[in-house]
């Protein structure tokens, strides 16, 4: 399997309103850390997310996360 593109060393840290979201697993999103489309064509598809309430959520900005969506620390070992 292919790895996804590095966006950024660290999560993107953000007040998340309840709703569901496309989360990009690919790294080539230009709306990071969700989905714009831009995986079409590879082996990656977003991962879709229900968040039930109002908080801030630190997503995944490294993509290699293995708490799926959100910040686990693996950007500290690439």
């Amino acid at each position: 399997m292919k790895k996804p593109e590095v966006p950024q060393k660290a999560p993107y840290v953000i007040d998340t309103k309840a709703g569901k979201y496309a989360w990009c697993a690919c790294g080539k999103s230009a709306k990071q850390p969700f989905c714009d489309g831009s995986h079409k064509g590879t082996e990656f598809t977003p991962i879709i997310v229900a968040i039930q309430e109002d908080k801030k959520i630190a997503w995944c900005g490294c993509k290699h996360t293995r708490k799926g969506t959100f910040c686990d620390g693996s950007h500290s070992s690439l």
